[in-house]
């Protein structure tokens, strides 16, 4: 449980005064830093550049190769237009009977899915895919532009016409890999020939946009900004995880060996970027940010009022995730324990946040409620704040914008579930040591 004064603090808001008497703007968020040629050069160790230099080459040349796919398609076609637009990765259904993936409603989603397949191998996000498949001229994405534009926003793409073409924000690419193992599963081999193929260009694209150090960005090829950070955000990094186990366990049978062995390095130093991007805080280990910068490794910030910060709801995903591994290794050990005592710390008891649009949201006094968790922790103190599209960070949720406020998941309980699964894990953990394993 949090602290007397944090409580205090939170007490405060409630009542409609300032959060506490110490209140106030904490600090200002910058943007982060996008991964170049000139970056590296001056920062990775010489031995490292060629690996570093090649992954940025490599991200061009497929930028200008999708680019020109696309633009040869275009005289065909009277005008370019955008598909429709959905909510996240919705309209993939990812939770049906396994004899449904071989139904006529999921081929037909399939189906789309692979028209919107980007040649790179991934997707855009926020498709609809149950909208009838791509035609020529359509273009890979919707425009995915910030609706708060601003001259100095943190989410303007450089090319507001070529934006998000190829992602694994909000959970894009991987639930299309997901529904394609689903239906080429329950298919007889000659009528999953199509999905298989859009399915292996697929686990190619997270091969090709994994970092050298095992990360991933949030879009690939790079477009820059905090686009290029190690993102944990939507669980981009978890979830290429899991698409890559199967193919590297060999439980996906049609893979080629060579794609099976280069997942299996890839998982192997996938698993190795997730330990080593657990934030250590006066010598303790804690929890993990929402994104990180892929040289340094350090916590960055994302959009103008996501600041490099402890991140609860991903770090929630990050804690589940290593537990689902067997066997887990002394490091995998480690991690867990050491972030489920940080979720244990805390933990905000008594209190529930939620409130009409009109009165803008807020936390309730709320007796035997709880627990939850502010979305951002302070990397030096450890106590919630909060950003706003100003880009100042405050210490009191009251502070920020009305849009802000209501537009944004500032408290979530997420960490139960990590609290529960923690309890299950430690029992299988004596259950094994108990019998020699």
């Amino acid at each position: 449980m949090r602290n007397l004064q944090i409580q205090c603090c939170v007490f405060a808001v409630v009542a409609g005064m300032s959060a506490c008497a110490q209140a106030k703007v904490v600090g200002q968020n910058t943007p982060a830093n996008p991964l170049t040629a000139e970056r590296i050069r001056a920062e990775v160790p010489k031995a490292q550049q060629g690996e570093w230099l090649a992954y940025v080459e490599r991200s061009a040349k497929q930028q200008a190769a999708d680019r020109a796919a696309f633009a040869a398609e275009v005289p065909l076609s009277s005008l370019a237009t955008l598909p429709k637009q959905s909510s996240s990765a919705h309209s993939i259904p990812l939770h049906k009977d396994a004899a449904w993936y071989g139904s006529a409603d999921a081929l037909k989603i399939a189906d789309t899915i692979v028209s919107f397949q980007i040649p790179n191998g991934g997707w855009s996000k926020n498709l609809d895919m149950t909208q009838p498949a791509r035609v020529l001229g359509e273009f890979y994405a919707t425009d995915d532009l910030n609706r708060y534009p601003d001259a100095k926003d943190y989410d303007a793409p450089h090319d507001p016409h070529w934006n998000y073409v190829g992602t694994l924000d909000n959970d894009a690419t991987n639930t299309e890999l997901t529904f394609l193992r689903r239906v080429i599963t329950v298919l007889p081999a000659d009528k999953a020939q199509r999905y298989r193929a859009s399915y292996l260009r697929g686990i190619d694209y997270l091969l090709q946009s994994q970092f050298p150090n095992g990360g991933w960005p949030q879009v690939w090829p790079l477009q820059g900004g905090y686009h290029d950070a190690i993102t944990f955000n939507d669980d981009a990094v978890t979830e290429s995880l899991e698409s890559l186990k199967p193919v590297a366990d060999g439980e996906v049978t049609f893979v080629p060996v060579t794609t099976r062995k280069l997942a299996a390095v890839a998982f192997a130093r996938g698993l190795q970027c997730v330990l080593a991007t657990q934030v250590t805080a006066q010598g303790k280990k804690t929890v993990w940010a929402q994104q990180n910068d892929p040289l340094t490794l350090e916590p960055v910030s994302a959009r103008n009022y996501e600041m490099p910060a402890l991140a609860s709801g991903e770090s929630a995903s990050v804690l589940e995730f290593l537990m689902e591994q067997p066997k887990p290794s002394p490091a995998i050990r480690e991690a867990v324990e050491a972030g489920v005592a940080w979720f244990k710390a805390t933990a905000i008891y008594g209190y529930t946040w939620g409130g009409t649009r009109a009165e803008g949201r807020h936390l309730s006094k709320a007796e035997g409620a709880g627990p939850i968790w502010a979305r951002y922790y302070s990397l030096t103190t450890d106590t919630p704040i909060f950003g706003d599209r100003d880009k100042t960070i405050h210490d009191d949720v009251s502070e920020i914008s009305l849009e802000r406020r209501n537009g944004y998941a500032w408290y979530n309980g997420n960490g139960v579930e990590v609290l529960a699964q923690y309890k299950n894990w430690l029992a299988l953990r004596k259950q094994a040591m108990g019998t020699g394993h």
